[in-house]
């Protein structure tokens, strides 16, 4: 046997495979008619995913998203349309729409059930979205063993899922919110405001969350919501957005909400304005404080609007930041 390796070529690559798809060909034809493909069923995503956090238990719900046609100038309000269409490009994304996905976080410490905003409910159901009392069901929760609902701030894709046909969708739960974002929000002149995203907003917050007030407790930055998960301060995106950091056996997380809304033209870009923060100044100054912050102590995060599971790293790149979404890490 000789001791060199054999050329293969491409062309002699190429001819062997014709020859051994013709030789399938004429027995697929020998045998008889082939038998039918299994049905197209359309994309499927995960409901849940569920970690452990020192002794608490940790479950990300994916709601749904929505496809936006655009955006320029939803993000990078302070950029040229080019600018923003060759950052998306340069990551493998399309320059002009994007799919914006909502996930709800369930913290269960063992003593409560505390979940972290309610998806967008009836509003948005028919367009992708709304999914997660459903998907509660498939990570094995009840609606009535939901003990208290968090809200971050008080946008529609945060509290529309709080009602469903009139009724409390969380019949048991006691609901948490800042006092600055609901005073905001319950003032009942941004109902008849003449900006329409103003009055949208209003009417979500008066339909889903003011009916709602006498079970509710409304905290300042730094206040508990229950041993273990604590408010920090991120006003900006909305006049009083608040993040929760949660702690559990020496264990760290993050729910740092709307804070940024975009894993590549928001987190990447931390100085491009989006059209969905109110304050455009602050909301900037909140974004790297916190993406500081969880990038400097590495602290695992969890973000509304990160790809799902929604839960990863942030890491400093230069100017900006870069997610790193979760893997087997949080499992060890």
């Amino acid at each position: 046997m000789s001791g060199k390796s054999p050329q293969i070529s491409r062309r002699t690559l190429l001819a062997g495979a014709a020859g051994t798809a013709a030789v399938a060909a004429m027995s697929g034809q020998l045998a008889g008619p082939a038998k039918a493909a299994a049905p197209m069923m359309g994309a499927s995503k995960p409901t849940h995913n569920r970690f452990k956090l020192g002794d608490f238990e940790v479950t990300t719900i994916y709601d749904g998203a929505v496809n936006v046609p655009k955006v320029h100038p939803i993000f990078g309000k302070n950029k040229t349309p080019e600018e923003v269409q060759a950052h998306l490009a340069e990551h493998n994304l399309p320059p002009d729409k994007m799919s914006i996905s909502f996930t709800p976080v369930i913290v269960n410490t063992g003593k409560e059930v505390v979940m972290f905003d309610s998806g967008y409910g009836e509003e948005r159901r028919d367009k992708g979205a709304g999914k997660t009392a459903a998907a509660l069901a498939s990570a094995g929760f009840k609606p009535d063993q939901i003990d208290v609902v968090v809200i971050t701030h008080g946008h529609p894709d945060h509290v529309s899922g709080l009602m469903e046909g009139g009724k409390a969708v969380y019949p048991n739960a006691r609901y948490v919110i800042g006092d600055t974002e609901y005073d905001f929000w319950s003032k009942k002149e941004h109902l008849e405001s003449s900006d329409k995203n103003m009055a949208r907003r209003a009417k979500a917050v008066h339909n889903n969350l003011v009916p709602l007030a006498d079970k509710a407790s409304f905290v300042k930055p730094g206040g508990d919501v229950v041993s273990g998960i604590t408010s920090v301060e991120s006003f900006g995106h909305t006049p009083g957005h608040l993040c929760y950091h949660i702690e559990s056996g020496g264990k760290r997380l993050l729910i740092f909400g709307d804070v940024t809304n975009h894993y590549v033209a928001s987190l990447a870009k931390p100085d491009w304005h989006c059209a969905f923060d109110m304050d455009a100044d602050k909301a900037v100054t909140a974004r790297k404080k916190i993406l500081d912050m969880v990038s400097a102590d590495k602290i695992p995060a969890a973000g509304y609007h990160m790809p799902f599971p929604a839960v990863g790293h942030v890491a400093k790149r230069g100017d900006g930041y870069v997610w790193i979404p979760a893997t087997y890490h949080l499992d060890l």
